[in-house]
């Protein structure tokens, strides 16, 4: 069984002058979150994590009070999901297809069900890795 999901895609990101590679990554062995990465001009990929809930949420409204928020009110139109990164270093937006996020969802659900993710988190090795910093 694979207990893990990729979705690469290409995504429109604010100010840029071409669409940006971007990548979907999820993992039975972090069941909460999800991650979202961009690829750089040197090919280099920054990661966004953060609760795949979040992302579930947002798929019906505006969600998020962080450094990520999901606003399908600010995207073009219903096709799209506007997701906003916010940092010290900066801030950008990107617009998703709403089809890929939730293709993505569905094939993430497919190796952890949603609403079951408690039963896959393994406390002993979050633990294990924190005590061993």
């Amino acid at each position: 069984m694979n207990d893990a999901v990729h979705q690469h895609q290409f995504v429109s990101l604010s100010d840029a002058d071409a669409p940006v590679l971007s990548r979907f990554s999820y993992s039975a062995a972090e069941p909460f979150s999800v991650v979202l990465s961009f690829q750089s001009g040197d090919g280099t990929w920054v990661e966004w994590t953060f609760a795949r809930d979040l992302l579930v949420a947002g798929l019906v409204g505006p969600v998020g009070d962080g450094d990520v928020r999901i606003r399908p009110d600010l995207a073009r139109d219903d096709e799209f999901l506007a997701v906003e990164f916010e940092s010290p270093g900066g801030y950008a937006v990107v617009e998703l297809l709403r089809t890929d996020v939730e293709t993505f969802i569905e094939a993430a659900a497919g190796i952890v069900p949603i609403g079951t993710e408690e039963a896959y988190f393994d406390v002993d090795a979050l633990i294990a890795e924190l005590t061993n910093v």
